[in-house]
């Protein structure tokens, strides 16, 4: 009994230790003195997370992710986003697609796409602020970030290729080389890439996006506010 016992309580501590695992916070998040920031918004929508960033800082960086955002339409801002290469993109009402979202959450290896849509102006202007947090990062920080973002991409001869795009929209869908499941959702992604920049994150947790707004306004608050 003493050996299941300690058995048992080893389960235990390792689950919790899993589920309070947090990312080191980087100490250059934020800018520092007159460094010029890069502003990142964190969008919400109740059980999805996006990102928006400007454009511009997206395409001086170059390289592949730079060539993907040159090819959209329009728009000073990106929104970007990750998700189930079938799932993410089909807009058909959610009741009629419960058996293909069962399939991309418990099929292991599901193909994904990274979403690329070019707005016109920052995107968390016309939402409630509750699912909204804006943070200004510095340049490192913004770059690392976009590093994660790019490091998704599936790259055919060094370049991104469109996987899926809507008629009439400007949105594109760029394949990715990561799969989507469970254990790998579109809120562990935007978890990822907040974490590649420093924003400390519960990974575990972070299949919620619940955990990914607190984790971008503990960033924010310890970042002075700067991205208000």
């Amino acid at each position: 009994m003493a050996v299941k016992a300690g058995v048992f309580g080893a389960l235990v501590g390792a689950a919790a230790a899993l589920l309070t695992w947090t990312t080191p916070a980087a100490p250059d998040l934020a800018p520092r003195g007159s460094e010029a920031g890069v502003a990142v918004r964190l969008l919400d929508n109740g059980f999805h997370t996006d990102l928006a960033v400007p454009r511009r800082a997206l395409e001086a960086r170059g390289g592949p992710l730079a060539l993907a955002v040159r090819s959209l339409g329009p728009g000073d801002w990106v929104r970007v986003g990750w998700g189930d290469a079938k799932f993410y993109v089909d807009q058909s009402p959610i009741s009629d697609r419960l058996p293909d979202g069962a399939r991309a959450f418990f099929r292991p290896g599901n193909r994904s796409v990274v979403m690329l849509d070019p707005e016109a102006v920052d995107p968390g202007r016309g939402m409630d602020p509750a699912q909204v947090v804006a943070l200004t990062v510095s340049p490192a920080a913004f770059a690392r970030m976009a590093g994660r973002i790019e490091a998704s991409l599936a790259l055919s001869d060094g370049a991104p290729h469109v996987a899926a795009a809507r008629p009439g929209d400007d949105v594109r869908f760029f394949a990715s080389r990561e799969t989507f499941s469970l254990v790998h959702l579109c809120n562990h992604w935007t978890a990822q890439v907040l974490a590649a920049g420093g924003v400390g994150v519960r990974p575990v947790r972070s299949v919620l996006s619940a955990e990914v707004v607190d984790a971008a306004r503990a960033a924010a608050l310890d970042t002075g506010g700067r991205g208000d």
